[in-house]
């Protein structure tokens, strides 16, 4: 997942931060000039795509700390350190992520607000700004969050395979290898 996330942190930040630089060429109330159709349409594909990402981190800290705590669970391991320490994650990455995911729809919104000649240029520009800013903090945040996570993964893993070997059982490798050649 750390390498997803880094490949679609980057793309994303690339298209928030092309619709910032193209915003410069295409002028508000010029509506049908194709610059500001190119940047209408980058502003709102790079805002979807930017709910997505931060979409995925929800989706992958929910469902990952499910895991750690189903397995927990399942093999009686103590909550800490880790089903503890993947609520904490969650905890510390929601909040950015969120606050990442709603800037960019108001810096959107503002945009039209401007274009329709409701709102002053400089709310859009503000928030666009914040719109670049408060994403580089969130996906560093990501990030690093994604990477203590995989190790948590990997530590469960290991925490288990050590489990099933003390009761004479085979490795979580060696358990889906044979179910998998019993299936075909």
């Amino acid at each position: 997942m750390k390498r997803i996330f880094l490949n679609l942190a980057v793309l994303d930040f690339l298209a928030l931060l092309a619709c910032f630089v193209w915003g410069f060429a295409a002028h508000p109330l010029d509506r049908d000039t194709s610059t500001y159709l190119f940047h209408f349409n980058l502003g709102l594909y790079s805002t979807i795509a930017n709910l997505g990402v931060h979409c995925l981190i929800f989706i992958y800290f929910l469902g990952t700390g499910r895991w750690v705590k189903e397995v927990a669970l399942a093999y009686e391991l103590p909550d800490v350190p880790y089903p503890h320490l993947t609520r904490d994650l969650k905890r510390r990455t929601f909040p950015p992520a969120l606050f990442a995911m709603l800037i960019p729809i108001a810096a959107a919104a503002s945009g039209l607000g401007t274009q329709m000649r409701e709102w002053p240029g400089w709310i859009h520009f503000t928030l666009a700004v914040a719109t670049l800013l408060v994403n580089l903090w969130a996906f560093r945040i990501e990030y690093r969050n994604v990477s203590i996570n995989g190790d948590v993964i990997d530590n469960v893993l290991r925490e288990v395979d050590r489990i099933r070997a003390e009761h004479g059982l085979p490795s979580n490798s060696e358990a889906l290898e044979q179910e998998s050649s019993s299936n075909h």
